[in-house]
C-alpha cells in the first residue's frame, strides 16, 4: 500500500515562490524529499508569468505544466505573496489550486488576510518538514475533487 501512496505523490507539482535564494533552496529540498516534484521562481513576477497571469488571461487558456500547489514568500518585491495570492484566486483557470503562504514575521493580520482571501496555510519561517507534511491533504483533497 505504501508504494501506490509514494507513488501517488510523485506527480504533485508544486511551484515554490521566494526571493531568498536560502529560503528557495530549503524549501525546495524540503519538497523533494518529500517526492514532489518543485519549480522554482524567484519572484512574485516571475510566478505570474509561469502561470501566465501576466496581461490578457484570454490568451493564456492553459497552464503550460498542471502545478498541484502553490507555495510563495508573503513579502517580496513588486509582487508580494499576497498580490500572487490574489490574483490567482480571481483567475478562472487557477482558483482551485491550494496556495500556502509563508512568512519570517508572525503578524496576526497578515495571517487573517491571506487566510480570508484563501490561502490554505500559512506558515512560519523557517519552514520545516512538519510543515511540509501538511500539505498533503491539501493535494488529496484537490487531487479527489477533480
Amino acid at each position: 500500500m505504501s508504494g501506490i501512496i509514494a507513488a501517488a505523490e510523485t506527480q504533485f507539482h508544486v511551484l515554490a515562490v521566494d526571493d531568498s535564494i536560502i529560503d528557495r533552496k530549503l524549501i525546495e529540498r524540503l519538497l523533494k524529499t518529500s517526492s514532489y516534484q518543485v519549480t522554482v521562481v524567484e519572484s512574485g513576477v516571475k510566478a505570474l508569468e509561469f502561470l501566465g497571469l501576466v496581461g490578457d488571461e484570454k490568451s493564456n487558456n492553459t497552464l503550460k505544466v498542471e502545478i498541484n500547489l502553490i507555495i510563495t514568500d508573503y513579502s517580496m518585491p513588486a509582487v508580494t505573496g499576497y498580490d500572487l495570492l490574489r490574483k490567482i484566486k480571481e483567475s478562472r483557470l487557477l482558483k482551485d489550486i491550494p496556495v500556502v503562504i509563508m512568512s519570517s514575521e508572525n503578524v496576526a493580520s497578515r495571517i487573517n488576510s491571506c487566510m480570508e482571501q484563501g490561502a490554505e496555510e500559512f506558515f512560519l519561517k523557517p519552514v520545516q518538514q512538519s510543515d511540509v507534511n501538511k500539505l498533503r491533504p491539501h493535494l488529496l483533497r484537490r487531487n479527489i475533487c477533480t
